[in-house]
């Protein structure tokens, strides 16, 4: 594929939200819109919900949990994983 003719060649651009609630709102706000979502993602360290803008460009809206919620193997290595996200649960937040 030659991205210079047929994309931006970006894979998406990520907004990240200060807290859950916050994150909870947006997504509320994408889902009134009725704008479809085309992923929600728990990574272990983050919650990210995933869709597309008007040009088919990818959007991130994510919030990153404390640091001392992050998930660790048991030598202490940050063990990211990518599981389905809780939508009902995100969205008692807003």
């Amino acid at each position: 594929m030659d991205y210079a003719n047929d994309s931006t060649g970006l894979f998406h651009a990520a907004f990240v939200y200060p807290t859950r609630a916050a994150l909870a709102r947006a997504v509320q706000r994408v889902i009134d819109a009725q704008v479809p979502l085309t992923g929600a993602s728990d990574h272990g360290v983050s919650e990210a919900i995933y869709l597309d803008d008007p040009d088919g460009n990818g959007i991130e809206l994510y919030r990153d949990r404390p640091r001392d919620q992050w998930p660790r193997a048991s030598g202490g290595e940050i063990e990211m994983f990518t599981a389905p996200l809780d939508l009902r649960e995100l969205l008692a937040e807003a």
